[in-house]
């Protein structure tokens, strides 16, 4: 019984490891495909080059009420010869919600980043950043948000 039980674990890993094997490139072919794909645009983008300006970069709230939800919408828009791709936003703490659009802005276009603060359980003078992170250069740009919390 011990022994057919070895036969069959050791068929099963031939079987995968061949099957692990067949969908490796190697040689010239991989270094052609890599060639091939190296310069081509990640999706949605073009060959020129994107630029994301915010009308501004620092909003504040003034004075919020305990357990109450703010939300302010930076607007950006695409000066540069390229389609903007907005990768991710992330907010400094989890109090702080971005949303940001998915699909490419495209030349002279417009868009909007929004943070959602939540001051539940805060108190107080609090400022949260959002990092945003695209195709342009440099790569990153902060956004704030400030107010004072109180009862």
């Amino acid at each position: 019984m011990q022994k057919r039980l070895f036969l069959l674990f050791l068929i099963l890993s031939m079987i995968l490891l061949s099957c692990k094997n067949d969908n490796k490139q190697t040689g010239s072919d991989y270094n052609i495909l890599n060639h091939a794909t190296a310069n081509k645009p990640v999706s949605g983008e073009t060959n020129g080059i994107p630029t994301i300006d915010f009308t501004e970069t620092e909003y504040n709230f003034g004075v919020v009420i305990m357990g109450e939800k703010v939300a302010h919408s930076f607007v950006f828009k695409n000066n540069g010869t390229g389609n903007l791709v907005i990768s991710s936003v992330k907010a400094s703490c989890g109090c702080t919600v971005p949303k940001w659009p998915k699909e490419p802005i495209k030349p002279g276009e417009t868009g909007t980043i929004e943070l959602v603060f939540d001051s539940a359980n805060r108190m107080g003078k609090q400022t949260k950043s959002a990092t945003v992170y695209s195709n342009t250069s440099p790569n990153t740009n902060e956004l704030l948000i400030r107010c004072d919390v109180v009862q």
